[in-house]
């Protein structure tokens, strides 16, 4: 069968209880959409908004991990960047979005 003869035996929706049920074939898709929103969506904007209320609370003197890794302590602080000291007196200018968790907080959680 082709497409065209599928669309020609489709009944007319154009009767009253026609179009209850379609209302009742939308809802899969309504909960499914409602289903990703919850699983998905919320937790990444709550998981956003944390990640950036900790960027906003850094503080001069405070052990960092970047997110590839290094640790080291913040020496200065820009408005977008971050100036860390590695051992042997390294200091590394990072973007503040490259700071992934304040390195206390893993010691503290060991």
């Amino acid at each position: 069968m082709n497409l065209l003869s599928i669309f020609l035996m489709a009944s007319p929706s154009g009767t009253g209880t026609g179009s209850s049920s379609s209302w009742y074939s939308f809802l899969p898709l309504i909960l499914i959409v409602i289903v990703f929103y919850l699983f998905f969506i919320r937790p990444q904007m709550k998981r956003s908004k944390d990640q950036k209320k900790f960027r906003e609370s850094l503080e001069k003197g405070q052990k960092v991990i970047t997110i590839g890794g290094i640790h080291g302590r913040i020496v200065e602080i820009q408005e977008t960047t971050v100036t860390i000291e590695v051992e042997g007196q390294v200091r590394l200018r990072v973007e503040k979005s490259a700071i992934a968790i304040d390195n206390s907080q893993t010691i503290e959680n060991k």
